[in-house]
This record gives structure tokens, sequence and C-alpha cells, in this order.
């Protein structure tokens, strides 16, 4: 199950969310593998490994790509630097100590630095040339969203509700913003988004909200979900997306709430459309491609909120976030498999299985390839042949 429940504590329990409180009739059903009929086969460049990856443990722990390289990390606390045309590593880091390092939130590289967060409550930077360890800082909650870098800060959003901002040089605190969080949410938080001296998040009450980053001062909240319903599950509303800016007007999608277009000067919604959703989504500048709650693939118009098609023959195969890959919209699923869709018609392309282990993030581009990370560690670079 890829959002887990913060409260859950055994696996049977989250089992029982998925297989539904009423009995057989909300049984849910993974849709077989559909037929594809390949119009391509990606290539294998190098393959590579990060030990254990991030095995079946809730992660959105990325690789990036910055520098001329290829940075990865596992839950544990390895971190390595690749060349991107041969995989040969360039440098290795462990930021295991005593306990595992339990990376989660991350990577981002800026300033010439990597910075991670981890489960354990910490942001960490090394030098993106050697992999030294440069400073390390405590922070109120779980890292599990990848930090943003805006103005000589650091900002990481925790899974207490805490917003905080981290000078980047030395790692000390320069504000932060708490916000309420409900006693029952998913596992996730939002990745911020910052423009024009804002920044702008979901979080785990329902809203989407803005602060200034200079200071930390709250602007406003919207709110892109109500809970309803008569427990707490069904109340769920997080906002555990990263916003999407285009121009002047931002994207989001709660959980039990809705896609929303937002304009960035009033904070007032422009449409809104009645899809849920707990993972990040996708554009190519003016269409919107995200992955429902039941694994359902849609596209819709930017300008308008209009739905442009909708593809559902890999509901419920926990699928990862839609990824832009070229002309291709690109999805991987729990099983191992990615599979390419059309981003015009939102029909299959081609699929690959890649690892039985599966998938916890979908690919990341590279100049002339894309790199790909399995739950098992697995680190392949592969390219396009047509």
């Amino acid at each position: 199950m890829k959002k887990l429940l913060r409260k859950v504590l055994m696996p049977a329990f989250a089992i029982g969310i998925l297989a539904g409180c009423a009995g057989e009739e909300d049984t849910i059903i993974m849709a077989p593998v559909p037929e594809v009929s390949n119009e391509f086969s990606p290539q294998q460049q190098w393959t590579s490994s990060i030990g254990s990856g991030v095995e079946q443990y809730f992660s959105k722990l990325t690789p990036e790509y910055a520098y001329g390289k290829v940075f990865a990390a596992n839950r544990k606390g390895l971190v390595r630097a690749m060349d991107p045309e041969n995989g040969r590593q360039i440098w290795q880091t462990d930021l295991e100590s005593d306990t595992s390092a339990l990376l989660s939130g991350g990577i981002l590289a800026a300033y010439s630095k990597l910075f991670i967060g981890s489960e354990n409550g910490e942001v960490i930077a090394l030098d993106e040339e050697t992999g030294e360890e440069l400073w390390r800082t405590g922070v109120e909650g779980e890292v599990l969203a990848a930090p943003i870098a805006e103005s000589n800060l650091i900002i990481v959003h925790t899974a207490r509700g805490m917003l905080i901002a981290l000078a980047q040089d030395s790692g000390e605190q320069r504000w932060a913003i708490s916000m309420d969080v409900p006693n029952l949410t998913l596992r996730g938080d939002s990745r911020p988004a910052s423009v024009s001296g804002g920044v702008f998040w979901g979080t785990a009450n329902g809203r989407l909200a803005a602060a200034i980053v200079e200071n930390g001062q709250l602007i406003w909240q919207q709110p892109i979900g109500m809970p309803q319903g008569a427990t707490e599950i069904d109340r769920l509303v997080d906002v555990d997306a990263s916003p999407i800016i285009l121009g002047s007007t931002l994207y989001i999608v709660g959980f039990n709430g809705n896609l929303v277009s937002v304009d960035l000067r009033s904070g007032q919604p422009i449409w809104k459309r009645p899809y849920s959703s707990a993972n990040d989504i996708a554009t190519d500048n003016r269409t919107i491609f995200l992955a429902t709650d039941k694994d359902h693939l849609v596209a819709v118009d930017a300008r308008s909120g209009t739905e442009l098609w909708v593809n559902d023959q890999l509901e419920h195969r926990l699928l990862t976030a839609p990824t832009i890959i070229e002309r291709y919209l690109v999805v991987g699923d729990t099983e191992g498999y990615l599979y390419w869709i059309d981003r015009e018609t939102g029909d299959f392309v081609s699929k690959q299985l890649v690892h039985d282990s599966g998938f916890a993030v979908g690919p990341v581009a590279l100049d002339d390839g894309y790199v790909i990370v399995t739950r098992n560690g697995d680190i392949k670079k592969l390219t396009i042949n047509k």
C-alpha cells in the first residue's frame, strides 16, 4: 500500500483498510497487467545498486540529476554519486551511525550541496563534489518530503505540520510555521513550491497554505477538501501532493478533495474538479496529469479544468506519481512494471518489466535517457530506442 496511515502499526490493519471495512462488496481488486503492443523497447545502458534500497517502506527517496552526476540514496543511509554515462561511482558516503539513518525526504541538489531529510527528524547537507557531511540539523518531526531551496534557505515540511527554513550554509533555523495535524492522517507530506518570494504547500488538514519566504509570515490558506463521513478514515483530507506552478497559477490535488487551480495573486480558486489523490501531479505546461486514489490516470486541461482523457486499466496497481519522459507519461507499479502512455490520447505505447520488487518512485530524466531505482535498490539507466 503506497500511502499508509501514520497511526497504522500492524500490517493486518493496513490490509484491512485496503480491503474495506464493510464486507466483501468493498474488497479492492488489483487490475491485471494490461496487454500492450510495444512501439519501442527501452534499452539498458548500465546498471548499479544502492544497497537494499527502500524495501517495502513508504518512501519518496527519488534520485537527483545535477552537477553532471546522478545521486541516489537508500533508506539506511548510503548516498552515492555516479557518472551518468557509465554508472561509475564517483563517491559514496554512509550516513548510518548507531542507528539506521532512515533517509526519506530528499534528495535536493542546490548551492553546490545535497540536502536529504530523514524519518529521524534530521536534515543533512553534503558536499556535492566529495560527499563530505557539512552539517546536520534536527527538526521537529519526520522529513518525508524532499526539501526545496529558495533565497539561501532550505525549506522542509515535516510530519508534525511544521514548515521550517534553515540557512543553507550552516543549517541554522531561520523561521518555522506550525499547522494543525489531525489525529489520523496519511503517511506522507507535501513538498513545498516557491515563486516570487512566496512558498506554498499542502497540509494534513486539507488546505493549501502560502507564506513569505523571507520571514515565514503566513499569507493565506485555501481549503482543498473538507472532512466528510462517519469515520476518521472517511474524513481524511491530506494534501500530500506537491504544488505545481505555471506562471501566476498554482495546481494542487488533495486526498478525498479536489484538483484545484489557484490564482497566486489572490489565493482564490480558478476552478475545482473532484479528483482524489495523494500522489504528486505532473504537467507539460498545458495539461495536468495525475494518478487518482484508484490509480486511474487522468489528463486535465490546465486552463479550463476540462477532462481530456482517463485510463483506468491500471486500477489499484499502486502506481508511482506520473513522470514526463520525452513525449510520454510514465508510471511504475508495485510489481515492477513501467508503463509508457501517449500524453495526447492516454493509450499505452510500451510496457516493460524491470524488477518484481516494484517501484516507490518514478523515473528521472537525464540528458540522454532516464534513470530508475527499484525498491530493492537496483539503479538502471535506460534509453528509448525506436
